[in-house]
């Protein structure tokens, strides 16, 4: 699933994501590119409503975390990968996967020139693949 952000940052959907991902008993790993933003955002889900458990990748615990926040893949079987600022799929984490969710900045024409050929290169290898936007205000699937 691609989302194309255009209104709101990726800190205000990522939670929505992982919550409904837990809410469904699955594990997410959470993938970027930057330590610093993870660390953020690690930061804004000890902090957000509702509480969402998890971890940064790198302790002692990562394979106990229903959340791992990660700047690479970790092989901790995720139900759910979740990748924001262009981190790499491969086509093979999809297959077992419950749900990807590729986040990406739509006023960025690099962000998106990278999840153009993310959507070409997982579709290639067989994946199917869903478009969703935010332009109208709310989140619409388009493709």
């Amino acid at each position: 699933m691609f989302y194309h952000l255009t209104r709101s940052p990726a800190e205000a959907l990522v939670p929505s994501l992982i919550g409904k991902s837990r809410a469904a008993g699955w594990r997410v790993e959470l993938r970027g590119t930057d330590a610093a933003r993870m660390a953020r955002l690690d930061e804004l889900l000890w902090q957000a409503e509702g509480f969402l458990p998890h971890g940064l990748a790198g302790g002692p615990h990562d394979a106990w975390q229903p959340v791992l926040l990660t700047t690479g893949g970790t092989g901790i079987g995720a139900d759910c990968v979740i990748t924001l600022d262009g981190a790499a799929v491969d086509p093979a984490e999809c297959a077992p996967a419950q749900r990807v969710c590729i986040v990406f900045d739509g006023n960025d024409p690099a962000a998106v020139e990278a999840a153009r050929a993310q959507w070409r290169a997982l579709s290639a290898a067989g994946v199917g693949a869903e478009y969703w936007s935010e332009a109208d205000g709310t989140w619409d699937r388009k493709a």
